[in-house]
């Protein structure tokens, strides 16, 4: 994944850019209905069949909580009026009050303006480039979708915000005082993976589209001890090793904070269990 993006400093151009009912009779001399399923949990860990006495119903192709489908739109008219509504000198100082910048937090406080106190959140909604967007999108849909599921529409604007703080904080650290902005939600989406991590995969290690964010939350050190969760988190830290080393750019050359990746990764995996209300199997659908 890439992303935040670290962009060059306001002012330079901006680039261009089954059952099987068998009719035999019940305990009680019944006929079996075939409309019934019988509860019993599948491989998953969960009770996937239909309420008993109500017809299964079929799974649309494209199922994505309603929430999510409007932050995926609120991003994209963001950047569209950046791309093609705002000169580049407005764009500029958009990016210079909403970014993230480092360099703010190596002067005191007392001396700026207040784009410190919300730059920590309000980078994860800007983006560098279509390209750039769409990436996050693609993995916002594919790990976004059972954690807000799960957690509902409140609980997701909480964890945006926090796996934002996450992110950005370890960026900071590691860049203290750095000229350079960071935009993206790239932080954010590595939080949804990380806390999707500690519940999607089943004892199997498969994923169920429809019915993952069902699935009991492993506690941490389970998780660890999960060779799905395992191979899951090696690989992603092993691809964020290859940004850290230079291997990957975006939007013509800009660098990737791959540490601001790490952040929210681990904030969302350490972390996941305060702000989800699932426990156990009892974990329920959430409304958006």
């Amino acid at each position: 994944m890439t992303d935040p993006d670290k962009v060059p400093q306001p002012g330079t151009p901006r680039h261009s850019d089954v059952p099987t009912p068998d009719g035999r009779a019940t305990d009680q001399g019944e006929t079996a209905d075939p409309a019934v399923q019988p509860d019993r949990p599948d491989e998953s860990g969960y009770d996937s069949t239909a309420a008993k006495g109500e017809p299964a119903a079929r799974e649309p192709a494209f199922n994505l909580p309603s929430s999510l489908v409007w932050i995926l739109t609120v991003l994209v008219i963001i950047h569209a009026v950046r791309m093609y509504l705002l000169s580049v000198e407005i764009d500029d100082e958009l990016i210079f009050n909403f970014a993230f910048l480092p360099a703010r937090y190596d002067h005191p406080l007392a001396d700026q303006g207040l784009a410190w106190l919300w730059t920590p959140v309000t980078y994860s909604v800007l983006h560098g480039s279509w390209e750039h967007l769409i990436f996050n999108a693609f993995w916002m849909l594919a790990f976004g979708a059972p954690v807000v599921r799960r957690i509902g529409a409140g609980r997701l604007a909480i964890f945006w915000c926090l796996s934002a703080i996450a992110a950005v904080g370890l960026h900071l650290a590691l860049h203290w005082g750095d000229m350079t902005v960071v935009i993206g939600a790239s932080g954010v989406v590595a939080g949804l993976m990380g806390a999707a991590a500690r519940f999607v995969f089943s004892p199997s290690g498969r994923i169920s589209r429809q019915f993952a964010h069902r699935n009991p939350r492993l506690s941490i050190g389970e998780a660890l001890s999960n060779r799905s969760v395992l191979f899951f988190a090696g690989v992603w830290f092993a691809t964020n090793l290859l940004i850290g080393l230079g291997l990957f750019t975006v939007d013509g050359g800009a660098g990737i904070a791959w540490e601001a990746h790490i952040g929210g990764f681990l904030f969302g995996f350490l972390f996941f269990g305060l702000i989800d209300p699932s426990t156990g199997s009892d974990a329920r659908m959430q409304e958006d």
